[in-house]
């Protein structure tokens, strides 16, 4: 198993190189690849910030990814639930420490909005100081 880095997962949704996209596409249809759930975070953020896709656009493209045959993600339930709160109204960093902390009392944070967004989406119990 290969493991990838941001740009290759950047390269393969976008197509926005010739030579780079071929060569993740080759990578991702022909081998097994691991991906962190830092590389999804740095992905979501790219995409975001340097493409100017929406969070529905992201999530659908970061979905049918990891549904690809031979990708495995590092937290793939994690990464689900932080899919779908993004698409509600969550930032996708906020999502996955939240996603991340399933197993926690309550997380814990100076950010208001994400108290309230958390719980709109049913999120684990975020107390805000």
């Amino acid at each position: 198993m290969l493991a990838v880095d941001t740009n290759i997962v950047v390269r393969y949704l976008t197509a926005d190189h010739p030579e780079q996209s071929a060569q993740a596409r080759r990578l991702v249809t022909g081998a097994d690849i691991f991906v962190a759930s830092t590389v999804l975070l740095e992905t979501e953020w790219v995409l975001r910030s340097s493409y100017g896709f929406s969070a529905t656009q992201i999530a659908g493209r970061l979905r049918a990814f990891a549904g690809l045959p031979g990708v495995t993600l590092e937290a793939p339930a994690a990464v689900a639930a932080a899919l779908d709160w993004m698409v509600v109204g969550m930032d996708f960093a906020d999502a996955l420490h939240l996603a991340a902390a399933e197993q926690c009392e309550t997380f814990v944070t100076f950010d208001h909005r994400l108290g309230r967004v958390a719980r709109r989406v049913g999120a684990i119990s975020v107390r805000v100081l």
